[in-house]
């Protein structure tokens, strides 16, 4: 099998970071609270510079932030459209985007929910478990307007369900009773400022180093 799948498609070698990286600016990463994230994005109906522009930075913002995905509406953007540079359970990487995805319906009598550990960059420092399908299939269109499909199984299904959740104005604390709510965003208060030192450390790594600055890629 191959190692690396770029836009859903096998790729016999592929970078550390995705190569959009090297072209995008960092952005602010929103939070939960903040109105972008809960309300559903619009959709993408303009393809052009300005839209692979913003992919770019997605990427750049997601890598520093120590990301598997990012959505467009946590950079503050209300459109329909996320990135993702992330391990399955086996540990092939998926890269890519994807332009208004809409989650694939799975009949419940064929998945299986895993119930993992999960974080979200909007809420930085939470990880609480959530339930997820260990399966996702995303349709949508690249960043030239063509039609495409991304499929996942295990962690990546998680990232694939999880951004496409932002997408549509959720967050995962959203699927989290309020006891387990209120636990993650005590631990996000606590860890918080952390997280972002790190992320800002990250930052000026990789504009000394214009290439990978010390960033290993994805983690989980």
């Amino acid at each position: 099998m191959p190692s690396v799948f770029v836009q859903g498609r096998p790729t016999a070698a592929y970078p550390p970071l995705a190569p959009e990286a090297r072209r995008g600016s960092v952005r602010r990463v929103t939070e939960t609270g903040e109105e972008v994230l809960h309300k559903p994005c619009r959709d993408v109906t303009e393809f052009g510079p300005d839209l692979a522009a913003l992919i770019d930075d997605m990427f750049r913002t997601m890598y520093v932030s120590d990301g598997c995905g990012l959505a467009a509406n946590q950079v503050g953007v209300d459109l329909r459209l996320f990135v993702y540079d992330c391990p399955d359970d086996d540990g092939v990487r998926h890269v890519g985007h994807i332009v208004n995805p809409v989650l694939e319906p799975l009949d419940p009598a064929a998945r299986r929910l895993l119930d993992e550990g999960e974080g979200c960059l909007s809420v930085p420092g939470a990880v609480m478990a959530v339930p997820r399908p260990d399966r996702a299939v995303v349709r949508g269109l690249d960043k030239d307007g063509e039609p495409l499909v991304v499929e996942g199984t295990g962690y990546f299904a998680r990232c694939l369900a999880h951004e496409t959740d932002h997408v549509d104005g959720h967050v995962y604390l959203d699927r989290l009773s309020a006891r387990d709510r209120r636990a993650a965003l005590r631990q996000s208060a606590a860890r918080r400022e952390e997280v972002l030192t790190r992320r800002a450390a990250n930052a000026r790594a990789l504009e000394l180093d214009g290439d990978s600055g010390g960033l290993t890629g994805p983690r989980r």
